[in-house]
């Protein structure tokens, strides 16, 4: 065995030992609770912008898109554009990594992998901080709902440009908001690829902490991916390469991570 695969086993057996221990998987909760009371995910930026995120959540989004390497990164929700500059990046370390092995001249401009978002309010500071970034050349932004008919057939006409496509959703966190962008989305999700429904950690939260917005507990991003997982069993639904669509949780991720917000959350089509 080599010293890499030998590593490999390491990891994962350290990510198993994490995964069986509830009492550091209860910690990890108490801190996530206690973090969002302080604001904890605002305090941090990607590449000069605000990204609104847990920071371990951030090494999982990079592992997801250097594993995959997708050509097409479709997020809903663009608050001050951290994450849509950090896929962006991240697609543009693909090309990067790709002229190097190739042998090849990079021009940044040339690639054909970028990502789009939607807003239903892209406010000017945002959209100005975001076109005025070095990043802006790979980035698409659509204002609107991300479930209104018009929008989705955009999406939907966008992605038949594209082989390999990665979803993160992160917009409106209400069950029914949810639901709908999953059946919108995850059909547009390539095979092995990854639909990340960010916030379903909300479901864990005590109630109160919520008592300010539309969700909460029994309202939310996890209750919509349950709901969504359920329906696979009675529904013969097809992704857009016509092929059956089904998803798994992947727990893995979720288990390496342990401070998260995204419990259930990583949903892998298999």
């Amino acid at each position: 065995m080599s010293q890499e695969a030998e590593f490999a086993n390491y990891v994962d057996s350290n990510i198993l030992s994490a995964a069986s221990d509830p009492g550091f998987r209860g910690l990890s909760q108490v801190w996530v609770r206690e973090c969002i009371r302080h604001n904890y995910a605002q305090n941090f930026t990607w590449l000069g912008r605000p990204i609104i995120q847990v920071p371990q959540d951030t090494y999982a989004y990079q592992e997801l898109i250097w594993n995959y390497r997708p050509d097409l990164i479709i997020e809903t929700g663009i608050a001050h554009g951290g994450s849509l500059v950090m896929s962006a990046s991240m697609l543009a370390m693909l090309d990067y990594c790709d002229a190097v092995a190739a042998g090849t001249v990079l021009d940044p401009k040339a690639s054909r992998r970028k990502v789009v978002g939607i807003d239903i309010d892209i406010r000017a500071h945002n959209r100005a901080g975001i076109l005025a970034h070095p990043m802006q050349h790979k980035i698409q932004m659509i204002e609107g709902s991300s479930i209104d008919k018009p929008i989705v057939e955009e999406i939907h006409a966008i992605a038949r440009d594209y082989e390999r496509v990665m979803i993160f959703l992160d917009s409106n966190h209400t069950h029914d908001h949810v639901l709908a962008e999953l059946h919108a989305y995850a059909p547009l999700v390539s095979q092995g690829s990854y639909c990340v429904v960010w916030d379903s950690g909300v479901e864990d939260l005590p109630a109160d902490m919520c008592a300010d917005r539309p969700w909460g507990k029994g309202d939310n991003p996890k209750t919509a991916v349950h709901a969504y997982l359920a329906g696979q069993q009675e529904a013969d639904r097809r992704g857009s390469d016509g092929e059956k669509l089904r998803f798994e949780i992947d727990h893995v991720i979720e288990a390496k991570l342990m401070i998260t917000a995204c419990s259930d959350g990583f949903l892998k089509r298999v």
